[in-house]
């Protein structure tokens, strides 16, 4: 069995977990929030070949919720064969990690183990993925099944890794197989490394220094919705900040194919600056935006302006770095897509949208850069 889609993988008591980002590099981490981010299993999934009908799994799972008392809701393990999900598993992490961003003072209150069970799995020799849920923290414990299980078929399947925001972390997606990365890889056949961290795609060194260290044949890199978000930067800023990212990277990862991914469709920020804040006339999450068209002459970022320089940044490069490439947000939701799949919240996309995005990079992105890719429909 391998644990795929995670940079390393450390021992604990009981079991193993999983990590997207280096132990230099997670020292680092400037917040609770990134801290949790970081930790979720987004795109990690385990892999192995068996005849087995039935698996279960022993996890010890831990998710962020906004308060003590209220229900954990559940997180769902999804199983695949070839691109195909066969079946899925709910459950509910055990531990909460209680965290506001109105009171933002992180704690876990400790809770139990739990079993994931799947049955009825398709007869025969088969490859097995089971994707952990990108929400959750998860320790792995212990898996039994109703026939050995050995390593997976060898092959030579390109590695792609994808760094982004909540949007590629998955927020709002039914379950990780939603996420629009995993649609992405499984429609194009590539295995994935998601590096994408809710909240926190900030163009930090710490992310950058993941990206470089973590082998790839293939990069790509969903800039700017969180620096309009947080309204963290000027352009001033951005500019030079969007370089000595692109240049950490290529000091590990020379040569690969390495696309910028500019902001999908957000009404909101598109022509205002950030940042974005809760309308709280309403009784439900409903972004709006905290800077007006005017800020844009003080330097301050909207999603337009983060496009034309992303766009210029890259043709610039492209002088000295012809496996860099641009390709913009709108083409995978653009705003007639926001007026037939409205986002739900005026930030996020739903699921219907999540599967549009990812089946759209796939086809648009991924079959160019791999020209091997299989796209299944």
């Amino acid at each position: 069995m391998e644990i795929r889609g995670a940079v390393a993988v450390d021992r604990v008591d009981p079991g193993w977990l999983p990590r997207r980002m280096g132990a230099y590099s997670r020292s680092q981490i400037p917040d609770d929030f990134m801290r949790q981010a970081v930790a979720e299993c987004a795109g990690i999934r385990l892999v192995f070949r068996t005849e087995a009908r039935e698996l279960e799994l022993d996890v010890r799972a831990s998710r962020m919720v906004v308060g003590e008392s209220l229900p954990m809701p559940v997180s769902w393990y999804d199983l695949t064969v070839g691109a195909a999900l066969v079946a899925r598993s709910p459950s509910v992490a055990g531990t909460r990690v209680v965290f506001s961003f109105d009171a933002p003072s992180t704690y876990a209150v400790p809770g139990p183990a739990s079993t994931v069970r799947f049955e009825g799995l398709p007869a025969g020799s088969k490859d097995v993925q089971i994707w952990l849920p990108y929400t959750d923290e998860v320790v792995l414990s212990a898996m039994r099944a109703d026939a050995p299980v050995s390593p997976p078929a060898p092959g030579e399947t390109l590695r792609w890794l994808h760094h982004g925001s909540s949007i590629s972390h998955g927020y709002r997606a039914e379950s990780t197989t939603g996420t629009w990365p995993v649609v992405a890889a499984l429609r194009a056949g590539l295995e994935l490394t998601n590096l994408a961290y809710s909240g926190s795609a900030m163009l930090d060194q710490l992310a950058a220094r993941t990206i470089r260290d973590t082998p790839t044949d293939m990069i790509s890199l969903k800039i700017g919705i969180n620096i309009v978000n947080g309204d963290v930067m000027r352009l001033r800023a951005f500019r030079t900040a969007v370089h000595g990212f692109l240049d950490t990277i290529r000091d590990g990862h020379p040569g690969i194919p390495l696309v910028v991914v500019s902001p999908v469709f957000c009404g909101p920020v598109e022509d205002r600056a950030g940042p974005t804040v809760q309308d709280r006339s309403r009784p439900y999450e409903w972004s709006i935006a905290g800077g007006t068209a005017e800020d844009l002459q003080q330097g301050k970022l909207s999603l337009g302006v983060i496009r034309t320089e992303l766009e210029e940044i890259v043709a610039a490069r492209r002088a000295t770095d012809a496996a860099l490439f641009y390709e913009s947000g709108l083409e995978l939701y653009g705003a007639q897509d926001a007026r037939d799949l409205p986002l739900p919240d005026n930030l996020h996309p739903d699921p219907n949208a999540q599967r549009l995005i990812g089946e759209r990079f796939a086809d648009r992105v991924l079959a160019r850069l791999n020209p091997h890719a299989t796209v299944t429909n």
